[in-house]
């Protein structure tokens, strides 16, 4: 971090402080109101003692000062001037402290906004999947391809369960070789956050023992961020297909996103629109 960032963003933070302290009031936080305050908000040693901080650090950090700051103390700071996740954020940016999400759950369903989007896009194939790579939303197109006569016994229905816990010669995906590490990769970067929770430990020991394959893939340790890729699959009535994946977040929606999968030649554009028709027999090759 240069010494001229520094210089800019200690101001901001000293301004973004003074403002988050003026909005909340002693009852806000069951003190009493006291006499003659002559600012809105709270006074900085309250701030101070209910964050459990010194009064000479805090104003320290209020009046811009090159102080170090942990996360420990930011986040007692954000939880005494009830700050949300995104102001939240942005103190830690302006202190200079690395950020980390606090931990969620993941989302589970999807709004019929989003449903609607997914739907727009027909003829191309389109999906909301969360970090896990659970099917929250799918289009027709998608539920014909992937989908079909699938019937989940763990709740929602999950892409990687789909891909692993099949006998080779019914996964619809081709080049396994190359496009299953990927996914395994992106799985287990966004693992990261949430090590030691029992759904996803549960989920990682569960898909490991149906899958041979998947459980020597996340051995290997491998991560990576979800990306555009191309990607081949085989459809029992329209053959093979070959498109391209590419993925689009979600505000409001963390550690989610939409997948939108374009055909890559004119084959597989004609073939997939025939699909979204209902239209499979006999496909024009």
């Amino acid at each position: 971090m240069t010494m001229t960032t520094t210089q800019r963003r200690r101001p901001e933070l000293a301004a973004f402080l003074r403002s988050r302290r003026a909005r909340v009031t002693p009852q806000d936080v069951g003190m009493p109101p006291g006499l003659r305050r002559r600012t809105p908000g709270l006074r900085r040693e309250e701030v101070a003692q209910l964050s459990g901080v010194g009064v000479t650090w805090y104003t320290w950090l209020e009046q811009g000062r090159p102080i170090n700051a942990s996360a420990q103390v930011l986040d007692a700071v954000a939880r005494t001037l009830r700050l949300d996740a995104p102001e939240r954020e942005h103190l830690y940016h302006l202190a200079e402290v690395p950020y980390a999400a606090a931990p969620e759950a993941l989302t589970r369903a999807v709004g019929p906004e989003i449903q609607g989007i997914l739907d727009a896009l027909v003829p191309r194939p389109a999906v909301v999947y969360n970090s896990r790579y659970d099917i929250l939303a799918a289009n027709s197109v998608y539920r014909s391809l992937f989908l079909a006569g699938s019937s989940p016994a763990r709740g929602l229905p999950n892409a990687l369960w789909e891909l692993f816990a099949v006998p080779e010669e019914d996964c619809p995906l081709m080049f396994r070789d190359t496009e299953l590490p990927v996914m395994v990769a992106t799985l287990r970067a966004a693992y990261g956050v949430h090590a030691g929770e029992p759904a996803w430990e549960g989920f990682i020991r569960g898909l490991s023992a149906a899958s041979p394959l998947f459980a020597r893939l996340w051995e290997s340790g491998d991560v990576a961020e979800p990306g555009r890729r191309v990607k081949g699959f085989r459809h029992a009535e329209l053959g093979e297909l070959h498109m391209t994946s590419l993925s689009l977040s979600i505000n409001g929606m963390p550690e989610c996103r939409i997948v939108v999968y374009t055909p890559q030649d004119e084959g597989t554009a004609r073939r997939t629109a025939l699909l979204a028709c209902g239209a499979t027999e006999n496909p024009a090759p």
